[in-house]
């Protein structure tokens, strides 16, 4: 071992040319247990070094263990860039600095809803106000929750939280829709509960849940689409004819059996999935069903059959309350019908002339329309999903069509002025795409897409397609007071609104698109229709769960649809 020039001139005394000179016995004695007894100490010196290194490095294990039990057993107030700095050798840092932008228009549109619209539904950037567009049941703070969370935004998030605890009342004259109510303030607290461990978030979805609950008392069981929260009593709309919608009446799975899961009531659990039973007995072999369906015989009626508008999430929840079940046995029949339905999907595929766009017709009678909504465009991130599911071949077709698909969808983006999408298009010969209903309220499906492409397949491409709609967003829709709509993506003129889906979807999937994979897994959460992600709970073969789950939860580290928006 190399020593230090100061130290090295005490052994100058035990080189024995020293002695030569120097014959007096008695000295060389008298030197040489110097020697010795220097050799000892230096010995010992080097002991004591060696100790205190060991004792710093199981001080410094110790400190970590300490920081280990802390992050575990720490609430909400664990921040976002904990997750970061585990992962810094696989956070690239384009997506750091992506990630964080996506953070401050998160920022900027929260901080203007809770200056001009707090606990009201929705915020009025233009006119710095606010709108109860959902009842009143302060539809933008339930729904941020949980991008709160995930961002690390803990002082909004607690603040949020308080108000949930203080000042939230579902005890209101109201005729909420079931489906909009489910998928953004059920699943929004149980999203919230599920990520931070706080029954606070799950005592109110039980409240708004058993509110909703009557809408299921009908004949067949497939429930009305919206229900006084007084008076319990429910309703279609007349402009239905009296029958339930598609996507309304199969789109609450996911949160009803979340909720039994999570309170070990299984009422929730049993009407949700009643309606599946009852769709089932007349499933048609290519699983498409017209987006109207009678409550009262449980069966479809003759119209229009679309993966947009008023039939999407239907099919999307087919595939997740599967993939929620672990895939077992008990919800086979889950994947049985959505493998029918992903062939009746691909009799509508058809390519525009002269670029070979991919696209999803709709379809009425026998008759095909060349019309696809941008709402549409949550099929390529799900049938990617899906995908797995499939033998090799059929998994390798469905992940191409997803991809193909995906590329129209970026396109409905890149074929306007503004680079935002048109509500929906239209495909003629030659001519590719047209933008029909011209409006943008900053829907989320595309970038859902990206997010789940991304995931799946590696492709950074997918990425980059995000960053450019996030661009598009931040020159076209920002405002002084958050973030509006446009009137029409060929002009560009903004309307007077921020959807609360903004927040929950659009901002949650692009911040997700530059985070890494192990921040919200989906081998173990599974997200709604409204972005809001549920914890996947084990599940055994005959349908029941190990446990229950009301115990105390602890929360999840981080990373530090509608659907019927308006255009007014």
């Amino acid at each position: 071992m190399a020593r230090t020039r100061s130290s090295s001139s005490k052994w100058r005394f035990c080189n024995p040319s020293y002695y030569l000179k120097r014959p007096k016995r008695l000295a060389f004695l008298l030197v040489t247990f110097v020697c010795v007894s220097l050799l000892v100490w230096d010995r010992q010196t080097l002991l004591r070094e060696h100790e205190d290194e060991l004792a710093k490095l199981n001080s410094e294990v110790v400190r970590l263990r300490s920081l280990i039990e802390e992050v575990n057993d720490k609430p909400q107030n664990t921040i976002a860039e904990v997750h970061v700095e585990a992962k810094k050798e696989v956070d690239d840092p384009i997506d750091a600095e992506r990630r964080e932008k996506v953070k401050e228009a998160m920022i900027h549109a929260w901080s203007s809803y809770e200056k001009y619209a707090w606990g009201q539904d929705e915020l009025q950037p233009q006119t710095k106000g606010g709108i109860n567009s959902f009842g009143g049941l302060g539809a933008t703070l339930i729904d941020s929750l949980d991008t709160l969370y995930i961002m690390g935004l803990d002082e909004q998030f607690q603040k949020a939280k308080e108000w949930v605890a203080k000042s939230l009342d579902f005890n209101k004259n109201y005729d909420a829709s079931v489906f909009e109510t489910t998928i953004r303030v059920v699943g929004g607290l149980l999203s919230a509960y599920d990520l931070s461990g706080d029954k606070v978030f799950l005592d109110k979805a039980r409240d708004i849940a058993d509110r909703l609950l009557p809408a299921w008392d009908t004949p067949s069981g497939i429930p009305y689409n919206f229900i006084n929260l007084v008076n319990g009593r429910p309703h279609n709309p007349s402009w239905t004819g009296g029958f339930s919608i598609l996507a309304d009446a199969g789109t609450e799975q996911l949160e009803f059996i979340s909720l039994s899961q999570r309170t070990g009531d299984p009422k929730y659990q049993q009407k949700v999935e009643n309606v599946i039973s009852q769709l089932s007995k007349s499933f048609p072999d290519d699983g498409l069903l017209p987006i109207y369906i009678d409550p009262t015989e449980g069966k479809a009626s003759h119209a229009t059959i679309t993966f947009g508008a008023m039939g999407d999430s239907f099919y999307e929840y087919l595939l997740k309350v599967w993939i929620q079940g672990n895939k077992t046995s008990a919800v086979k029949h889950y994947r049985e019908m959505w493998e029918k339905s992903m062939e009746g999907l691909s009799s509508l595929v058809r390519k525009s002339t002269p670029s070979s766009f991919t696209y999803i017709c709709e379809k009425s009678g026998d008759s095909l329309t060349d019309k696809m909504d941008e709402l549409a465009c949550f099929a390529p991130g799900m049938i990617a999903l899906g995908s797995s599911g499939y033998d090799s071949e059929d998994s390798k077709k469905f992940l191409t069509l997803a991809e193909e698909l995906a590329w129209t969808c970026y396109n409905f983006y890149q074929t306007t002025p503004t680079k935002l999408a048109g509500e929906n298009y239209f495909f003629h010969s030659g001519e590719d795409m047209s933008v029909g209903t011209s409006w943008n309220i900053m829907r989320p499906e595309t970038v859902e897409s990206m997010f789940y492409l991304w995931r799946l397949t590696g492709n950074k491409t997918y990425k980059e397609w995000g960053w450019n709609i996030f661009q598009a967003f931040e020159k076209n829709s920002r405002v002084e007071s958050g973030y509006v709509g446009l009137k029409d993506v060929n002009t560009g003129v903004k309307d007077n609104m921020m959807q609360s889906f903004f927040l929950a979807e659009t901002l949650k999937y692009l911040y997700l698109l530059f985070s890494p994979t192990s921040v919200i897994p989906l081998d173990e959460w599974v997200f709604n229709t409204e972005a809001h992600p549920l914890r996947i709970v084990p599940r055994n073969e005959e349908g029941g769960y190990p446990e229950r789950s009301d115990e105390k939860r602890k929360p999840y580290i981080r990373l530090r649809s509608r659907k019927e928006g308006r255009s007014d």
